[in-house]
């Protein structure tokens, strides 16, 4: 079983659950705009052409792109998102100390369509619930005096 929070990270830990729900939000965008994206490719056989002759936004064949090829840049977008998303999760990891399965279960967020959207709401809620958790048990042992460690906040006998 793990740890869990310190008292004294839970200001961080506020902070980096703000960036985590804002990356997880822009990266499963960016996953459906993704998945739209390999359909056109792999479906239709065709690539998003942005600016180019037939107009402002086209699907033209691959070798037939003249001006910006759309799908590669949703490509680069989306993995350099990825490594936003997955940085976000490894500091809510580090902090928030829960299981390594957990911080695996979260990285597919970015990988798998619609799994960000969920963990978007989820990952909060066990976060904010592990922060009352451990405010609850710090307030009870300050409220019994019993002597708290300065690096964690835990009771120390």
């Amino acid at each position: 079983m793990t740890a869990g929070p310190r008292p004294i990270d839970i200001p961080r830990i506020r902070t980096t659950l703000i960036a985590y729900k804002i990356s997880a939000m822009i990266t499963g965008i960016f996953l459906l705009l993704l998945v739209v994206m390999m359909v056109f490719r792999y479906g239709l056989g065709a690539d998003i052409e942005i600016g180019g002759a037939n107009g402002l936004v086209a699907l033209t064949p691959p070798e037939a792109i003249t001006a910006v090829n759309g799908s590669t840049i949703i490509l680069i977008v989306h993995g350099w998102l990825y490594v936003a998303y997955l940085a976000c999760d490894f500091l809510l990891w580090r902090l928030v100390r829960f299981s390594f399965a957990r911080f695996l279960l979260i990285a597919l967020g970015g990988v798998v369509p619609f799994l960000s959207f969920f963990f978007e709401v989820t990952v909060p809620k066990f976060v904010n619930e592990e922060i009352d958790r451990v405010a609850i048990t710090a307030a009870t042992s300050a409220a019994s005096g019993a002597p708290v460690s300065p690096a964690d906040g835990t009771p120390t006998t």
